[in-house]
């Protein structure tokens, strides 16, 4: 874990920009016809000029359906990210922060979703 780790991101590229925000959205993922994460307690991370990401608290998710994968990438901002392929071939579809820098803490162990990945992420809002 992490303590009072700051990411050296945030030093070289103070004009790069990254939030996190509690969503009041329900968030629903999408495999094969199948919901493999439902929920409304995701938090959407913004990022520099991408597109918004939703991180979604382990509980909501088919965590049957998720297989530890050996693949890691690195973000100056976040820290390094595990990733997880889905039964039945997805390979490194999910992903999650486990040790995250203190800038993004609040995703630690959340799991994000790519979304060329899946059949569909989709966002709606809560009534």
């Amino acid at each position: 874990m992490n303590t009072n780790s700051s990411g050296p991101g945030y030093a070289k590229n103070p004009d790069h920009k990254v939030s996190l925000h509690p969503t009041v959205v329900r968030v629903q993922v999408t495999l094969n016809g199948e919901v493999i994460a439902d929920s409304s307690a995701a938090l959407e991370l913004r990022e520099a000029s991408y597109p918004p990401v939703y991180y979604l608290p382990r509980a909501d998710v088919r965590m049957d359906r998720l297989l530890r994968s050996n693949h890691h990438t690195y973000c100056a901002f976040k820290g390094t990210a595990s990733y997880f392929s889905l039964e039945g071939g997805v390979r490194d579809a999910v992903w999650s922060y486990e040790q995250p820098y203190d800038e993004v803490a609040a995703i630690r162990e959340l799991l994000a979703f790519c979304p060329n990945k899946v059949d569909a992420i989709t966002v709606t809002a809560l009534a």
